[in-house]
């Protein structure tokens, strides 16, 4: 089977570099100059998916999504499938899908979850949009590059589900944050906070499986001076994605606002730029309250 992959930055290069060792043939572009082992590059994302019985596409929002739609579904097969794993916003989704579909090609959004080392590990989430044929067509993939995919509904369902989980994660990251920081101030021991939330009523993945706080539970980015796992800029994009869905549908997010406003704080006007998501305790810990 020939892949082409488009997006070869830090998430789709170790994705494309697994379907290689897989044993797929697979030609990549991205607009950086990049290699990655076992693909061969093209010169254009066009080029690469000409051809392809695959094509996915690992890009940073929906507008770049809009234009490569423009540039490689002339050069895809009737037939053929398109696996989106951006992360945008639904209607940049669902437009996609509706050209693909008229031109004969099945389009799955599939956006992930698991960062920079569940890509590298191939044991991302796969958050999956699109009819029942385009996602059977996509699943043997799902399984080399993650350890779950899950079918969520059609055309944009995948991309809903992403931005709700994460809006989810921005939030819990704020208050397990928030916790942390109110404990040092009452004087309780870091690691006898995480002893008892972790294994109480406060669980929480952003808790017991990513601590913001250094030298406490499994090793994270806070270990490594908040070097990102997942940046905080990526989280900030997430939480607009999510505020943008709020605003469409008429849905009341007020706790989803007020986590898109304090990470708008942190990345634009205070040094969370380029930090792990997780970052927001030592902003908090250095704080009184206002």
């Amino acid at each position: 089977m020939k892949i082409g992959f488009i997006g070869l930055g830090n998430m789709g290069n170790p994705m494309a570099a697994n379907l290689a060792k897989a044993g797929y043939a697979v030609t990549g572009f991205d607009t950086a100059n990049v290699s990655v082992p076992g693909v061969e590059m093209a010169s254009s994302s066009a080029d690469a998916a000409s051809g392809a019985e695959i094509v996915i596409t690992m890009l940073p929002n929906g507008q770049i999504l809009r234009a490569v739609a423009e540039d490689i579904i002339p050069s895809m097969s009737e037939g053929s499938v398109w696996i989106d794993c951006s992360t945008v916003d639904v209607d940049s989704a669902r437009a996609v899908a509706s050209q693909a579909a008229k031109a004969g090609i099945l389009a799955v959004d599939a956006p992930v979850s698991g960062g920079i080392g569940g890509a590298a590990a191939g044991t991302l989430t796969f958050m999956a949009g699109g009819s029942d044929a385009a996602f059977a067509k996509a699943a043997p993939l799902f399984d080399i590059m993650g350890q779950k995919a899950v079918h969520c509904g059609e055309s944009g369902a995948g991309q809903a589900a992403k931005i709700c989980n994460n809006m989810i994660l921005g939030v819990t990251m704020i208050a397990t944050c928030e916790a942390f920081a109110l404990a040092d101030k009452l004087g309780l021991d870091r690691q006898k906070m995480f002893d008892v939330v972790s294994t109480s009523s406060g669980y929480s993945w952003t808790m017991n499986a990513y601590c913001p706080a250094p030298g406490v539970g499994p090793a994270s980015p806070a270990d490594n001076d908040y070097q990102p796992g997942f940046a905080a800029e990526l989280m900030l994009k997430d939480l607009r994605l999510s505020q943008q869905a709020a605003e469409s549908s008429d849905a009341d997010t007020p706790m989803g606002q007020a986590a898109t406003s304090l990470y708008e704080r942190f990345v634009e006007a205070e040094d969370g730029l380029g930090k792990d998501f997780s970052a927001m305790l030592p902003r908090l810990e250095k704080r009184g309250r206002e």
